[in-house]
């Protein structure tokens, strides 16, 4: 298979992991991956599970309403042996907002609970923050070619999924150390796209791939004042709450700056904000906030 149907594929497989399959009722059903075919351990990523639930929750709102906002509150880990259903509860359709509320249920128990606003479109005051001078993403490496660089440095059980090309390219304008961290501002600026087509045009779908891609950057970021690293430290992160405001349409498969800021960490925990431009355009805000645990003191 040559590398840009390879690509490809990845692309369609992230699509149709994202699908949901209906059940009966407002009930759905995730799709599935063989563990390490996209997010490498055989834990869900948080991301998944967030954009799935958006999808059935999308399902259930009238088609003339994207989806404007959203909050997850992540409630147990995940795995990919066993289907996760997703349970909607219609809890408003008025003359302009529709509002939904899902239980992802994975083994008879709650793993995510999220809500979210759809709004029919309308037209209003606007302004917004002017999108930061970066270096665009051309002529940057990705973040596994990065990785390739010293990838007989990381743990062997590793090795195959960060060196290998993934359904979301990152490209991080900053050069972060994760093996040798330094302490560091806490902003990040990543580009990111699919490195293929998306052959749709909803926006719905769209959407979706969006919520997936903002679980890959944000915490880290709440790490670099502190250089730790979960690849070189004793460290457990998790995502705990993850919030996205969607503010324009947009397409997954363009280049899109993600700028990110951890405002505070403490009590094993860190908070981070996030902003998402195409085109100039700022198309999503979010936050974060997730464990950061050391394991054993620094130094120790």
């Amino acid at each position: 298979m040559s590398e840009r149907a390879h690509l490809q594929k990845l692309v369609d497989d992230l699509v149709a992991l994202l699908a949901v399959a209906p059940l009966s009722g407002d009930r759905f059903e995730g799709a599935r991956i063989p563990p390490g075919a996209i997010s490498g351990p055989d834990r869900v990523f948080g991301g998944q599970v967030v954009a799935q639930a958006l999808a059935a929750a999308t399902a259930t709102a009238p088609e003339d309403r994207p989806a404007h906002s959203m909050h997850g509150y992540f409630l147990r880990m995940g795995d990919n042996a066993h289907p996760i259903e997703y349970q909607v509860a219609r809890d408003l359709d008025g003359g302009t907002f529709s509002n939904r509320r899902v239980q992802a249920i994975q083994g008879g128990r709650p793993i995510l609970s999220l809500s979210a606003s759809f709004q029919r479109l309308e037209t209003g005051l606007h302004h917004q923050d002017a999108m930061p001078q970066v270096p665009g993403p051309e002529g940057l490496p990705s973040d596994v070619e990065e990785c390739r660089k010293e990838l007989h440095r990381y743990p062997e059980a590793l090795q195959a999924t960060l060196g290998s090309p993934r359904p979301i390219e990152l490209r991080t304008v900053e050069r972060l150390r994760w093996l040798d961290p330094e302490p560091l501002p806490p902003v990040c600026h990543i580009w990111w796209r699919t490195p293929a087509p998306i052959h749709s045009d909803d926006p719905r779908l769209h959407r979706a791939v969006l919520a997936y891609a903002s679980d890959l950057a944000m915490l880290r970021t709440a790490a670099l004042p502190h250089a730790v690293s979960w690849f070189s430290d004793p460290m457990q992160e998790a995502s705990l709450d993850h919030a996205i405001w969607f503010h324009d349409d947009f397409r997954a498969d363009r280049w899109t700056l993600f700028v990110t800021r951890s405002t505070w960490a403490g009590r094993a925990r860190g908070y981070t904000t996030g902003q998402m431009f195409q085109d100039g355009r700022l198309i999503a805000s979010m936050t974060q906030e997730g464990l950061i645990r050391m394991l054993q003191p620094q130094g120790a």
